[in-house]
């Protein structure tokens, strides 16, 4: 790793696959994806705004979603 500081986000994904090494492959990326998830896309919380909301939220929301999906798959492995 470089000397130069992670972005929080960055560094988020890094520690979680510290949390886990030594560790196979199939582990450390869905670490890494999980990670990732709750950096980019966090889960949030169901809330009665507008429709617009509602449907923005239930967008990102099905991303989220899609990367757990794939790191289960990877820690099915």
């Amino acid at each position: 790793m470089t000397d130069q500081p992670l972005s929080p986000a960055a560094q988020a994904v890094y520690n979680a696959v510290l949390e886990i090494c030594p560790a196979s492959a199939d582990e450390i990326a869905a670490a890494a994806l999980r990670a990732a998830a709750d950096q980019v896309v966090p889960e949030e919380s169901l809330y009665e705004g507008d429709h617009r909301w509602e449907m923005e939220r239930d967008t990102r929301q099905a991303s989220r979603k899609k990367l757990l999906a794939i790191a289960a798959e990877l820690e099915a492995l």
